[in-house]
């Protein structure tokens, strides 16, 4: 019977062979140790002997049973189970002297010990080799990874592998010299240089990071240094959420790219988030979208009053709702499910439940969805936006915050023209209106928002490629969710008369590098020229309708510092709201009668800097 056949048994038949072969070992023990002490022809048992056997053979079993020696699994037997066969069998051979003295029978010196030594050996040997050849063949089929971090988490993490079925760690992997060449819970330790050769003798295709006592910025150096190796980066949860018992240290997550392109976050400005949402009422249009729904995460960690959630999708407004709702139960949350195009309702709902605070964030922003679908987008992000501006100024909305695209700058397709026209409306009406502050927050692409180019990589790379990338020298800034919507917050408090403040989005990242990044982080190289062995391809499909190869933030070029060091308040040209109005009122015009040509040929016409770019329709 092979092994895996064994291990296929079921738990009766397997206590059964464990009891029949422990009671054969101490048969066998038995007569051995008289074989070889007395010789087979001089070896022979009276009665008394024969029952003082028996009864220390059935004594020794049921000491082990007692002891737990059959509850363990063979395939993790560690050293307690050791213990205790060898604790019994120092009993059982003990017995066996206070049965000769007792019993007055011929049991010479020698022969417990012997027997001790044998019986020993016979139940503990096949264990262990069925441990063995059981860890050999998980070994095989284990993924092999190493471990970054030879500290406590790395050993906590190694164990509970060595435990489990689907990771086997090969070595750490550690920054600290004083651990190079040494063994550590029986894994050698090595620095970055070794990554190859463990790569090349076991197989290795994870790297786990068990550091959490590092700063962010030192974070995103170390996974920078590793990310080239194109090992699959995963880091087990924080140490405070294990010892709480939130998470377990062997549930991995996968290295984020935010964790590599991200930045160190500025300290907000408590008084910028909070004068707007504390103990007010505030409405977010697009609650569900990316933005919206982080923007609504930001807002009520700042407890406002009650928080209206207005959104067009039913099912993103379902996720936001119940996830805001678990956590922050005791906050007022109200469910819209509207479109802006709708003046009814937004009128009934700003005016019933008193909103102080608007952020605008809905909108159509897929520049190719919006370039196919022209008129859609134009209703959506320019009268829509009028809709919801007209209205926050009918019920003398305190602060009404719209949020803007780096794609708004010289646009060059149809969504950066209707947000050109909305940040125009949003500017002449700030103008007339007296009961409400306006501003406009203008910025880039956010890592991991719906229509990005991350999570698109990201399911390319899982489905084996290829990534298709658009231009080879395309580039374009990123910030993450969460850093934006703290900025949004932040600047739409400074702003009064329609002011456009842009956020400080960092360096600008090529595409293609990008691609390269993500690939390496999970566990992929690129196929090129250069590497004509990678695993994943990379193909350029051409720039899309009405995309640029980078995106600017500023129209005129020209800033002015703020009070928070990430945003920058724009300058921008404005039009009399009189101009606004002549020019929405033509649009309307042509929308009314589904002329989409010459709706595209006002936005050309209007103050907009709008240029369709030669691959636009």
């Amino acid at each position: 019977m092979q092994f895996k056949q064994l291990f296929e048994l079921s738990p009766r038949a397997k206590l059964i062979l464990e009891l029949c072969w422990d009671f054969l070992a101490l048969v066998t023990a038995t007569f051995f140790a008289y074989w070889l002490r007395l010789g087979i022809d001089a070896w022979h048992f009276e009665q008394n002997e024969w029952l003082a056997v028996s009864a220390n053979i059935g004594f020794t079993l049921a000491l082990l049973a007692f002891l737990g020696h059959y509850r363990q699994i063979i395939r993790y037997i560690g050293g307690r189970a050791i213990y205790i066969v060898l604790l019994v069998l120092s009993l059982s051979t003990l017995y066996l002297f206070a049965a000769r003295l007792a019993l007055n029978i011929q049991i010479p010196t020698t022969v417990p010990f012997i027997y001790w030594m044998l019986s020993a050996l016979l139940i503990i040997t096949p264990r262990f080799l069925i441990q063995a050849s059981s860890q050999a063949q998980s070994y095989k089929l284990r993924e092999k990874c190493l471990i970054y971090g030879a500290a406590r988490e790395g050993r906590l993490l190694a164990q509970s592998l060595r435990a489990g079925n689907d990771l086997h760690p090969v070595a750490f992997i550690d920054d600290k010299g004083k651990y190079h060449g040494r063994t550590i819970s029986g894994l050698p330790v090595g620095s970055l240089a070794d990554i190859p050769k463990y790569v090349k003798q076991h197989g290795v295709s994870k790297m786990l990071l068990a550091v959490h006592n590092t700063s962010p910025e030192r974070r995103k150096e170390l996974i920078t240094e590793l990310e080239p190796f194109a090992i699959e980066l995963l880091s087990i949860p924080n140490i405070q959420d294990i010892l709480s018992g939130k998470h377990k240290i062997d549930e991995l997550r996968e290295i984020r790219i935010e964790d590599l392109l991200g930045r160190e976050p500025v300290p907000p400005i408590t008084e910028l988030l909070d004068i707007n949402i504390k103990l007010k009422h505030v409405m977010v249009t697009g609650a569900g979208g990316s933005i919206g729904s982080e923007l609504c995460r930001q807002i009520i960690k700042s407890q406002p009053a009650s928080l209206i959630l207005f959104e067009l999708s039913e099912f993103n407004l379902y996720q936001i709702e119940n996830e805001l709702k678990s956590q922050y139960p005791d906050i007022p949350l109200i469910p819209i499910l509207a479109s802006i195009q709708d003046n009814e309702v937004l009128r009934s709902t700003i005016q019933e439940y008193r909103i102080q605070t608007i952020y605008h964030a809905a909108a159509y922003k897929h520049v190719p969805m919006v370039e196919a679908n022209p008129l859609a987008g134009i209703r959506n992000n320019v009268f829509g936006t009028a809709n919801v501006a007209l209205v926050a100024a009918e019920f003398d909305v305190e602060k009404f915050v719209l949020i803007s695209t780096d794609k708004a700058v010289r646009p060059t397709n149809i969504m950066g023209a209707t947000k050109r026209f909305a940040e125009l409306y949003i500017q002449a009406i700030a103008e007339l209106s007296s009961g409400t502050e306006y501003a406009i927050v203008r910025f880039g692409n956010v890592l991991g928002s719906s229509g990005s180019v991350v999570p698109l990589f990201t399911k390319q790379i899982q489905a084996g490629g290829p990534i298709t990338v658009t231009h080879p020298d395309i580039i374009r800034y990123f910030m993450t969710i969460p850093e934006a919507a703290q900025l949004v917050i932040q600047a739409g408090a400074m702003g009064t008369k329609g002011q456009v403040f842009v956020l400080d989005m960092g360096q600008p990242v090529k595409i293609v590098d990008l691609a390269h990044k993500m690939a390496h982080l999970m566990g992929h190289s690129l196929k090129t020229s250069d590497n004509p062995n990678g695993t994943i391809e990379l193909k350029f499909s051409g720039l899309r309708p009405g995309e640029k190869l980078f995106e600017e933030l500023l129209i005129d070029d020209a800033d002015t510092q703020t009070q928070h060091p990430r945003i920058m308040g724009a300058d921008e040209a404005k039009l009399p709201f009189e101009d606004v109005v002549l020019l929405f009122d033509e649009l309307n015009r042509l929308l009314l009668n589904h002329n989409a040509s010459g709706a595209k040929k006002l936005l050309r016409k209007a103050p907009l800097g709008y240029a369709p770019s030669s691959n636009s329709n």
